[in-house]
């Protein structure tokens, strides 16, 4: 299913009217996008209630999804010809594709000396990672959001709490740093928040918390039940000592946290009630090769077409800073009028 399909507009070329002429991704704001996030496929091994209709994401044909080689290629072009200094694989979930291990290895060979950086929810990845590793994966996100088995099957609708946690321990034990995990808040899940922050702490990865988005497949986001940051430090405030150290870098999207005075941090990501669209530095391919500037713009570029049709690195690289040129200022969820992207997050890749 392409992005027409899905009733969302797909454009072969952007407006680059008062665009300055560099090479890198700079949009009308002065931004810089350094980041790229690269959506492999739509296909999920769980159904969490914020992310995937219960059924699961309409299926993509094997045709209209981008081959190993195109990824590896448009990854080539966004850091030799663009400037991304940064390449994170997600899905759906990346680990559904057989060929991850050929795509990594791949963009290793291409972009030596590129963090290649994973989103996972770790499912099955116990039985994959030092085949991962070895092709060059360097760092990854494991999607938790509670180690509480029966909330974990309640907001996945898949009972595989184990295999995660065995996921998670194994990422560790073959050395990819920094294993990070990200928790989405949500008012089932608040309170054993403490608990999972220990467990982090317990087995040495870092923790992220993030606030619900409104990218739910089924729309049933509202402003007054999401769970805000502010709650949250409560929550955790009355088992740990927090204190605020700020963002690693400003386009960062974590505010980090110190716990109980040591060296172990916990972030949190106010996406909704802190916006960082400001400071925002990514760009994003979805699995069927076009360039998403932003997750709540519907606007986006086909690359694929372009480059099935014959085009040039360069002539690809252009597409691609008007997509980025275009870019909004921000997601606007404060905004009079505020509409919902039509894809969920799973359809866009985080």
């Amino acid at each position: 299913m392409t992005a027409v399909e899905m009733g969302i507009p797909s454009v072969r070329s952007a407006s680059l009217e008062g665009r300055p002429d560099v090479a890198h991704l700079v949009d009308r704001f002065a931004r810089v996008a350094r980041d790229l996030r690269v959506s492999i496929t739509e296909k999920c091994s769980l159904r969490c209630t914020y992310c995937m209709p219960e059924a699961g994401l309409p299926a993509i044909p094997a045709e209209r999804l981008l081959t190993a080689g195109e990824i590896v290629r448009l990854v080539e072009i966004a850091v030799h010809r663009l400037g991304v200094r940064e390449v994170r694989f997600t899905g759906g979930e990346p680990l559904m594709r057989a060929d991850l291990e050929h795509i990594i290895g791949g963009c290793a060979e291409k972009v030596p000396g590129i963090p290649l950086a994973m989103t996972t929810n770790a499912v099955g990845l116990e039985h994959r990672v030092r085949r991962l590793a070895d092709a060059g994966l360097t760092r990854i996100n494991v999607s938790l959001d509670t180690i509480d088995r029966d909330h974990f099957a309640s907001l996945t609708r898949r009972d595989r709490l184990p295999s995660v946690l065995a996921g998670i321990r194994a990422a560790v034990a073959v050395g990819l740093a920094p294993v990070k995990v990200n928790a989405v808040l949500m008012p089932e899940t608040l309170s054993g928040a403490p608990d999972l922050l220990q467990w982090c702490l317990d087995e040495g990865v870092a923790l992220r918390f993030i606030e619900e988005m409104p990218l739910d497949a089924d729309h049933e986001w509202a402003r007054g039940s999401m769970v805000p940051a502010e709650r949250l430090l409560s929550v955790l405030g009355a088992r740990f000592d927090l204190d605020e150290i700020g963002r690693d870098d400003p386009s960062a999207p974590a505010v980090q946290w110190r716990v109980d005075g040591g060296a172990a941090t916990v972030g949190i990501i106010a996406s909704v009630t802190r916006s960082f669209c400001a400071d925002c530095d990514r760009t994003r391919l979805t699995a069927e090769g076009t360039v998403r500037s932003c997750l709540f713009s519907d606007s986006e570029i086909d690359l694929r077409g372009a480059l099935r049709s014959g085009a040039d690195d360069e002539e690809l690289a252009h597409l691609w800073r008007g997509a980025m040129w275009n870019k909004s200022a921000g997601h606007g969820i404060d905004a009079a009028g505020f509409v919902p992207p039509l894809r969920s997050m799973g359809a866009i890749g985080g």
